[in-house]
């Protein structure tokens, strides 16, 4: 549409309302000061505001319309945010569903509750595609910059300065994570970005040779990758630390092993952080390193038991369930399951945040193992591995297979050093009995070995799980 309408739409800086954001979400000592300030009746009392006005935006949306009218419930039942258990948790599973009936972009934005010429403007982008094909993700501009803010603030908090050269190696494309980060980093830290990607965007070579030349001092990426590039550098007689000075790893590190990912980046400080495509961060690392805090004046979080669906004790595992508190512009999430899982951490923050602290991403529920009644995260393995074991280089895969009516699963792990040692076998396959209290195999193989299986130059979430007995 073209004309005098068309210019009285607002455009991305007007729709994102910039000073509402800074005051609402604030950063740095003041963001600190807030996290001290808030009780947790009052911040309970701030996140039911924002829910109230997220739920009657969701009420206009043909996806919730369905997915809420198919339990019986009606506008008006769900009063609050106190109600929220009463709604159904739905997954990635039912967005691919609206897609495929609604397609190209599904039924689950909210882009036709606006009037003609009033349209506000979008950011798209995807998923990864990792566990199939990939999902439309759609931002409105005040929910885009938002997160933004909110992963600017971990990243600050954690110790990112404007000054950094900030090496990024999130994919990009349609895929959102490099995107994201690099706007969060762009817009609201003011740092030098450098946007290298994947290992497909970038060959790992010369990812290492930009990092030397353009002085990187922060490095940014999935765990599995960032641990390779160490590995990389050296190979072509570089030392991390010394030729290359990266002094923070902030990521997607989960269940790799910070100390051993300090160490191979020759000190760095190494945080974590949380989050999906559809929701931007949950939670991140503070300068404390003490578990992760979630984003609570944005983000409620919910751990439900993956069978039940019933909440889970703190210390308990449990599906993280996310609704954002600042979506209501484009497309609302409430009650999305993630089936990621954590577990709350108990005890006194050394930062004084009010906010509750997750343990982390700990695994997936539907990417779970059963063996002899035990579950057994397979994304979780590597770390229990590498923090033991010098020689690994942190890149191995699970197999399972049905073998004479029961299931067996095989690490197979690569070594620089000892791949035809029985006694170093014996010696992995101990540290799995011991911390995981089942049997499991252990197969060697040699440095770079298992990257075809894996994908780990090509795919920004590596493989590690070969499921044989489908």
């Amino acid at each position: 549409m073209t004309g005098p309408d068309y210019f009285q739409a607002p455009d991305y800086f007007q729709a994102m309302d910039y000073p509402t954001i800074v005051q609402a979400y604030p950063v740095g000592d003041d963001f600190v000061a807030l996290g001290q300030r808030l009780s947790r009746d009052e911040l309970f009392a701030r996140q039911d505001a924002q829910f109230r006005k997220c739920l009657a935006f969701a009420w206009k949306v043909p996806f919730y319309q369905r997915l809420w009218g198919e339990k019986g419930i009606e506008p008006g039942d769900i009063r609050g945010l106190a109600d929220i258990g009463k709604l159904p948790t739905y997954s990635k599973t039912e967005l691919m569903a609206s897609v495929a009936a609604h397609p190209p972009m599904g039924d689950f934005h909210g882009l036709d509750t606006y009037p003609a010429g009033q349209r506000p403007p979008v950011v798209f982008q995807t998923t990864s595609g990792t566990t199939g094909k990939p999902q439309p993700l759609i931002y409105g501009a005040k929910s885009r910059e938002v997160q933004n803010r909110l992963l600017a603030r971990a990243y600050l908090w954690q110790g990112m300065r404007r000054e950094d050269v900030v090496h990024s190696v999130y994919g990009h494309g349609l895929i959102n994570g490099g995107h994201y980060v690099r706007e969060a980093v762009s817009h609201w830290v003011g740092a030098q970005f450098m946007s290298a990607g994947t290992g497909i965007e970038t060959r790992s070579v010369n990812q290492v040779m930009m990092m030397r030349e353009f002085g990187a001092t922060v490095l940014v990426g999935f765990g599995d990758y960032v641990k390779r590039l160490a590995d990389v550098a050296r190979a072509e007689g570089m030392e991390p630390g010394r030729d290359i000075r990266i002094r923070m790893i902030t990521g997607h590190i989960g269940a790799e092993s910070r100390e051993s990912m300090s160490e191979a980046w020759g000190g760095a400080e190494v945080y974590d952080w949380y989050g999906v495509g559809d929701t931007g961060i949950i939670a991140g690392h503070g300068p404390d390193q003490d578990g992760m805090y979630v984003m609570e004046d944005a983000q409620y979080l919910e751990l439900l038991d993956p069978d039940t669906g019933l909440p889970v004790e703190d210390g308990e595992l449990g599906d993280m369930v996310c609704t954002c508190l600042f979506k209501d512009d484009v497309f609302p999430i409430i009650r999305f399951n993630t089936h990621d899982v954590t577990e709350v951490m108990t005890g006194a923050s050394s930062t004084g945040v009010n906010f509750r602290r997750i343990r982390g991403f700990m695994g997936r529920s539907d990417n779970m193992v059963k063996l002899r009644g035990i579950n057994i995260f397979p994304t979780g393995i590597g770390a229990l591995l590498s923090e033991e074991r010098e020689e690994m280089t942190g890149e191995y895969i699970c197999r399972v297979a049905r073998i004479e009516g029961r299931d067996e699963m095989t690490v197979h792990v690569e070594v620089r050093t000892g791949a035809g040692d029985a006694a170093m076998k014996a010696a992995y396959e101990k540290i799995l009995r011991t911390r995981l209290g089942v049997e499991i195999g252990v197969a060697f193989a040699a440095p770079g070995e298992l990257a075809p299986l894996t994908g780990i130059e090509v795919r920004q979430k590596p493989i590690r799980l070969i499921d044989e007995r489908k």
